[in-house]
């Protein structure tokens, strides 16, 4: 057995890693979230002897993520790591959301011990099933020796939570980082070949995270052929807090929406540019914040920036 310092806590919120169908055969038609989170781990008698807990945080589909279970997720993580006898925290996720969780977790904690996200792209029922590898390996990289930050174990290889990007909606292999980055490492047979730095960065902190109020309300918007400004006008009038512009090309906006996003900055709303294409960041706008992120990472440092002025209004 391991010793008590290398406890390893790995928390589940559901996800198609613990998704069931009736057909073995079946990898679309699965409802996800189905399994606990100790049964996937019981099924891996290789992690028997291992000093492991489990914990079912939520039982999601990642589609339906919403703010206040990553909220408590930051809180658990959080909790079990100032644990002594805590190593590393493992964290189950469904791949739909997985790069906007990692990415907040990241920045609300930036752990100095890891926290391993992984996810699988068939159910746990699949004859192809990747789940229990994707597991596997996510263990073996939170034991790895100096092992930090929020790290994502998924078909092979390991990523950064701060630059993980879904690029493809069905294969194994549906994951890469951006912008123009590749992966940390690689797990081969349980080891971790590890290629760049591990993530870096200051931790933004808990008492940022709302508990009574509203999270701001950002949404994201694509420029596009024929574009047209009616949802930015209503969201401006709904109360809107932020956006994020998905602009085409490098970082360029329809005319048409122009006017709309001065309404918006003469309201005091902020507006960011991020770039739709799936790789690349924002070439000559390095200063600017959202630049270099995805689209769905940039609403999530907005989010956050508002959260961090609401915090410091007195």
């Amino acid at each position: 057995m391991q010793s008590a310092a290398q406890r390893i806590v790995i928390l589940g919120t559901g996800g198609t890693i613990a998704g069931a169908s009736t057909a073995t055969t079946d990898n679309v038609g699965y409802k996800a979230g189905s399994l606990s989170v100790e049964s996937l781990v019981r099924a891996l008698p290789a992690l028997a002897e291992l000093a492991l807990e489990t914990e079912q945080l939520a039982q999601l589909d990642s589609k339906d993520m919403d703010h206040a279970t990553w909220a408590r997720l930051a809180h658990r993580v959080q909790a079990h790591l100032a644990r002594p006898e805590v190593a590393a925290v493992v964290v189950t996720h469904g791949t739909d959301t997985l790069e906007e969780s990692a990415y907040f977790l990241q920045r609300v904690l930036a752990p100095a011990k890891p926290v391993v996200m992984t996810a699988a792209m068939r159910p746990a029922t699949a004859i192809q099933a990747d789940g229990p590898q994707n597991l596997m390996d996510a263990v073996a990289l939170a034991r790895e020796p100096g092992a930090r930050g929020v790290l994502v174990a998924v078909a092979g290889q390991v990523w950064s939570g701060l630059e993980l990007r879904k690029v493809h909606s069905y294969r194994l292999q549906a994951f890469a980082a951006g912008p123009d980055m590749g992966p940390l490492g690689v797990m081969e047979e349980g080891r971790l070949r590890r290629f760049r730095a591990w993530p870096e960065g200051t931790a933004l902190g808990l008492d940022l995270l709302p508990q009574d109020e509203a999270w701001p309300w950002v949404e994201v918007l694509a420029s596009r052929a024929g574009a047209e400004a009616r949802a930015l006008e209503a969201w401006r009038q709904a109360g809107l807090d932020g956006l994020v512009l998905a602009c085409t090309g490098n970082g360029t906006v329809s005319q048409a929406l122009e006017p709309a996003l001065e309404a918006l900055r003469a309201q005091g709303v902020p507006v960011w540019r991020t770039t739709r294409c799936a790789q690349g960041a924002i070439v000559g706008a390095p200063e600017e914040a959202g630049a270099a992120l995805s689209p769905w990472a940039a609403r999530v440092e907005l989010m956050l920036t508002l959260l961090a002025q609401r915090r410091r209004r007195p």
